[in-house]
């Protein structure tokens, strides 16, 4: 089996090394980027299964640009923010995964292989769904729903029911009883 290609970012060098060492010896064929300038130019120049970045670095929107990077390259690289200041609002920055620094190796590992697993699982679901076939001319009749049955029915006014004439009722005399 092929490396899976890394892009690791963040501007600190400890951190960048550290993980750098974790994921090779663990498998991985892994790139690294300081900036995120650097980490944009790297993202033109090579194809990655995923990106990896932390969120501040020369900016407090720095992880969000190179997030915004990712999203746009054509080959669709999943996306984790590693990050030492957890957010709640995370998933809005575009990321699939956020790790959390410091974080055990074993775990690390664990969580960016099966973010890898899930994110090629979903672009292979995506490519069979857009090689598919289109469905053709025979279509299943749709059922309208009521409402529709009722704004395409001309409606007539109704007739009012006819009157009945009243039934006559006959008035029975009975004669009073002396006592």
């Amino acid at each position: 089996m092929a490396k899976r290609r890394v892009l690791l970012v963040d501007d600190e060098v400890t951190v960048l090394l550290t993980m750098k060492a974790v994921l090779e010896i663990s498998g991985f064929d892994v790139d690294t980027a300081a900036s995120a300038r650097e980490a944009k130019s790297r993202l033109k120049l090579r194809e990655y299964q995923m990106v990896i970045t932390d969120m501040r670095m020369e900016s407090d929107a720095a992880g969000r640009e190179v997030i915004q990077a990712a999203r746009n390259a054509p080959y669709h690289p999943a996306v984790a923010l590693l990050t030492a200041f957890p957010e709640d609002d995370w998933a809005d920055t575009g990321a699939d995964k956020m790790l959390v620094k410091p974080m055990q190796t074993a775990l690390l590992i664990q969580q960016i292989e099966k973010l890898l697993d899930t994110h090629s699982a979903k672009l292979q679901r995506l490519a069979t769904a857009a090689s598919a076939p289109k469905p053709t001319a025979t279509k299943a009749p749709v059922k309208k729903s009521a409402a529709k049955r009722l704004a395409t029915k001309k409606l007539t006014p109704k007739k009012p029911a006819a009157k009945k004439p009243p039934v006559a009722r006959k008035k029975v005399v009975t004669k009073k009883r002396k006592r």
